[in-house]
């Protein structure tokens, strides 16, 4: 999946343990009805955020993580959703998300394969008086 829209914010490194660390991104995306997804890219796709400032504009490709918590103490069953960054690339505005790229009308059209013929038309009924069908 891709996210298109501008950065508005990126957080700095965060060391969660000592063998894992991440960096948050906010995207406000480019949509009729824009939305703040928080993106967050793990270990070493951190530095893919180093080249990056907020307010520009970029494509992200993204993973959508779900998983399921049980509490320990009630045994309440809670669900997250993470949203993981692998890729973030530098941006137009007005490239809306999942525009195809100058394909052509009919896709089939340019694999080189031949036309098919027309089927002959079917015949017409007689006009007669004397058709008792109900149909």
């Amino acid at each position: 999946m891709e996210l298109v829209g501008t950065i508005k914010k990126i957080s700095p490194l965060q060391q969660i343990t000592p063998t894992f660390s991440k960096r948050e991104v906010v995207i406000l995306t480019d949509e009729m009805y824009p939305q703040t997804i928080m993106v967050e890219f793990a270990q070493s796709r951190a530095a893919l955020v180093d080249a990056f400032t907020e307010g520009q504009y970029v494509k992200v490709s993204i993973n959508l993580r779900g998983r399921e918590w049980t509490d320990p103490k009630t045994g309440d069953v809670r669900y997250f959703t993470s949203v993981g960054g692998w890729r973030i690339e530098a941006s137009a505005p007005g490239m809306a998300q999942g525009q195809p790229s100058a394909a052509p009308a009919n896709p089939f059209a340019s694999q080189g394969m031949p036309a098919q013929p027309q089927a002959p038309a079917a015949p017409s009924a007689p006009a007669g008086d004397d058709d008792d069908l109900p149909f």
